[in-house]
């Protein structure tokens, strides 16, 4: 008990911390671009099929890696001399993503379709922006010890964010309206600014192409050696095709998940505290499954059972389609589906840090993350057309086969890349 309790001391350490509450304001735009808007649009009278297509508005998550090498090595005029690299971007993007916030709650779906798009576009490019400056951060900020107790801290953080985004927003949208409920999160994002602001920029180890070489070598070191040090590398085109397809058939589901729900007849209150406030702590037990199962037979396999568990756990939905209104049932959904998706993004982010060379970390994580992001935006975006073209129980298992094709290639990399796995 001493020990455990010795052990967890690590995540109050204040550059730990730290990591938490940027993960929080890190967390709070993603649902606000994504399944809390589709809420919004729906309730609009918004068609599915355009439902699906907004999620195009997040491109920007799947394209950061293309100013990624920006914001590792342009400084900003004033603000990089007054708060440092790292701190500068901080609070632009937060700014920027307080602004938006405001900016998108502001327009009415209903009659200006075009504005909500435009406001969801730039609130999107504004958080992945803060990504890249949060995940830079926290890699200088702390010591190899402190590594992973920071990215629990990180994950923890950037939940709590998506369950205020998601069930908060939605609580205050049933009470004062949908621009009120984005001016909330507006206000939220204070907690990241403040963090910023009262800690001190970290100390970066420059590359030694950076250091007193000419424009050449930065442009080099900045942009071209990380992506090529990644090519270099055995099946790294499979590999990204494997990081965009694996989460796939969860994406389509996440894209209509609150458009069914509304269409069975839950109140946003009953979304709210079942699939948002319950699905929460459903997660954060899959994650904590997910560690477990890693630890215990190594991320490829973890990777693959938490796959397989996440594909199959879509026929929960339509289990949850035939029955229609029920509040049990859709306890039982949100049980199935949020704690096999912690499990399998538990597996899936560890798989994807070991991917990245500590030397380019920032920009390669960017990449990686990247292509992530395209299947929940990209191949997402025909989810609506699907739900309209057919019924919601004959969608989910359509879903269901959406993510075979990521744990096939994930089978394929097994056989050619084995990786030593915990005794």
């Amino acid at each position: 008990m001493k020990t455990w309790i010795a052990a967890s001391k690590v995540y109050l350490e204040r550059r730990v911390f730290v990591i938490l509450l940027l993960g929080f304001s890190s967390g709070l735009p993603l649902l606000l671009v994504y399944s809390t808007l589709s809420a919004w649009l729906k309730e609009s009278g918004v068609s599915l099929t355009m439902i699906g297509l907004f999620s195009w508005a997040s491109t920007a998550y799947a394209l950061k890696f293309l100013w990624a090498p920006l914001v590792d090595k342009m400084p900003l005029p004033g603000l990089t001399r007054l708060l440092g690299q790292r701190r500068s971007w901080l609070v632009l993007s937060q700014a920027l993503i307080a602004i938006t916030m405001i900016g998108l709650g502001g327009t009415d779906p209903a009659t200006d379709l075009w504005w909500t798009a435009l406001w969801a576009v730039l609130l999107a490019f504004a958080s992945a922006t803060q990504d890249i400056a949060i995940d830079a951060y926290r890699i200088e900020s702390l010591p190899e010890e402190q590594l992973g107790a920071g990215s629990a801290n990180y994950v923890f953080g950037y939940r709590i964010a998506m369950l205020v985004a998601g069930a908060g927003a939605l609580f205050i949208a049933d009470g004062f309206g949908w621009y009120w409920a984005y001016v909330a999160m507006a206000g939220l994002m204070a907690v990241g600014v403040i963090t910023v602001l009262v800690n001190p920029e970290p100390g970066r180890a420059l590359p030694k192409a950076t250091v007193g070489g000419g424009l050449w070598a930065r442009i080099n070191d900045a942009v071209i050696s990380p992506f090529t040090e990644f090519m270099g590398r055995q099946n790294w085109l499979m590999i990204l095709l494997f990081v965009a397809l694996y989460k796939y058939g969860e994406a389509l589901l996440g894209v209509m998940a609150n458009p069914f729900y509304l269409d069975m007849g839950f109140s946003k209150s009953e979304i709210a505290a079942v699939s948002k406030g319950y699905g929460f702590a459903m997660t954060l037990l899959g994650g904590f499954a997910g560690g477990v199962l890693v630890a215990r037979y190594g991320i490829m396999k973890a990777l693959l059972y938490a796959g397989v568990l996440q594909c199959v756990a879509n026929l929960a939905f339509a289990a949850q389609a035939m029955v229609g209104y029920s509040l049990p049932m859709l306890a039982v959904t949100i049980s199935i589906e949020n704690l096999t998706a912690g499990m399998a993004t538990t597996a899936f982010v560890a798989y994807l840090s070991s991917l990245c060379n500590v030397a380019y970390t920032a920009t390669q994580f960017a990449l990686l993350s990247s292509m992530m992001a395209f299947a929940r935006t990209i191949f997402a975006s025909g989810g609506g057309w699907l739900a309209d073209h057919m019924d919601w129980v004959s969608y989910f298992v359509v879903t269901t086969f959406a993510a075979v094709p990521g744990l096939v290639i994930l089978l394929w990399l097994m056989r050619r890349q084995p990786v030593e796995e915990p005794t």
